[in-house]
């Protein structure tokens, strides 16, 4: 019989995932991490881990499962949140949840499983993996979960060949409604429960709050650019593809006298591109959108409305050292490209492009122009329902 160490968070899919588990066959071992309670940052009353906790004992129990909790914050502060910290100190927005399966689930958690004899790690994730075989090798891959609404591939664009071949994501092929009945005619406790706002440590606490605990509040001014400034209308002509593809993905170096102060703010490390809610700034006709952050200077530039131009571009960048492959296989070589869909956020429709790979950066050129691009957060790119690599957002 196989053992599979499911991450029970006390949410009604990791405990689906458990019983679905059980019901093939699997002996089933259930864990509970807890990942933070650090009163330097002032958010423990905030994370409801001990009901959530609570509650994955009571599956356990229910579904007469040895259970145990971790403590894995130390890890967690040292990987997760200290990372949040210096990226957002940089400027750069970085994604936890990406992060989290990475670096936590998928490394420290899986590595406890294997400790424990397991054969496998399980979790709640809506996404699918199959496994294919060519001259005695397989290679693993990581699909889109079945439900359109809740899929969470984006969420593992990190992982490796390794990573998935220890994985089960048992919910995979359903939807939530299905998740939900499962639960309810097996008499979980979580049936009923709502779904977590991301990860506890910012679920309930504004973002700006939350940094503010490491980083100091720097007053500073908001500045207004004009969709008709010149600097949208410059057209230049480039020797070849690689700097055409660099002037496309470099983000408008914009200056104090390029616009108008609306407004103050109280740290632009506090904020991020295409960010419309706390900027505080009324008067205008329609809504200011963030267009770029200044931390060197202490500066916010804003555009009115969401379809300023300042918000658009066509292309990124990913430094080469930060390019990921779930796909070993498909690595691409210098002066290669590939057509790909892609997306720069959860729950973006996936966006026509192409992967152009040059010695020590690679871009995405997107058929159409993207909104708030940003530096730090994922880009993923897949091959229908396939997620194929990611890569950190470098501009």
């Amino acid at each position: 019989m196989k053992r599979v160490v499911v991450g029970l968070s006390g949410g009604v899919d990791s405990s689906v995932a458990a019983y679905l588990l059980q019901q093939q066959g699997y002996e089933v071992i259930g864990l509970f991490m807890k990942n933070w309670h650090d009163d330097s940052v002032t958010i423990s009353n905030e994370c409801p881990w001990l009901e959530d906790s609570n509650d994955a004992l009571l599956v356990a129990e229910k579904l007469g499962i040895p259970f145990q909790t971790v403590d894995l914050s130390e890890q967690y502060r040292e990987r997760i949140v200290d990372y949040m910290f210096n990226e957002y100190e940089k400027g750069r927005t970085p994604n936890p949840d990406v992060l989290c399966n990475r670096e936590i689930k998928f490394d420290i958690f899986l590595k406890m499983a294997l400790d424990l004899g397991a054969d496998f790690v399980a979790t709640g994730h809506y996404c699918q993996k199959t496994i294919s075989e060519q001259n005695g090798k397989l290679t693993y891959h990581l699909r889109a979960g079945a439900d359109n609404n809740k899929d969470q591939s984006y969420f593992l664009c990190q992982l490796s060949q390794e990573q998935l071949s220890k994985a089960l994501f048992p919910i995979g092929a359903l939807t939530k409604p299905e998740v939900r009945a499962i639960a309810g005619e097996s008499g979980l406790i979580t049936a009923e429960k709502r779904d977590s706002q991301g990860l506890c440590f910012i679920g309930k606490v504004r973002l700006p709050e939350f940094l503010q605990q490491k980083l100091q509040p720097r007053e500073g001014l908001i500045y207004e650019v004009d969709r008709n400034h010149p600097v949208y209308h410059q057209k230049n002509e480039f020797p070849d593809q690689e700097s055409t593809l660099r002037a496309k993905s470099k983000p408008i170096s914009y200056t104090p006298e390029m616009g108008r102060v609306v407004g103050k703010h109280q740290g632009a490390h506090y904020f991020t591109n295409g960010q419309r809610k706390g900027l505080n700034v009324g008067g205008t006709t329609e809504p200011l959108f963030i267009i770029a952050t200044d931390v060197h200077q202490n500066a916010i530039y804003t555009g009115r409305g969401n379809t300023h131009p300042g918000l658009f571009r066509t292309a990124l960048a990913i430094n080469i050292n930060e390019v990921h492959w779930v796909r070993e296989d498909l690595r691409l070589q210098p002066g290669q490209s590939m057509k790909v869909q892609a997306r720069i956020r959860y729950r973006q429709p996936l966006q026509e492009a192409t992967l152009h790979m040059f010695a020590d950066t690679m871009y995405v050129e997107f058929n159409s122009a993207q909104s708030a691009i940003t530096p730090g957060q994922f880009v993923a790119w897949y091959d229908e329902d396939e997620l194929l690599g990611s890569g950190v957002i470098a501009s």
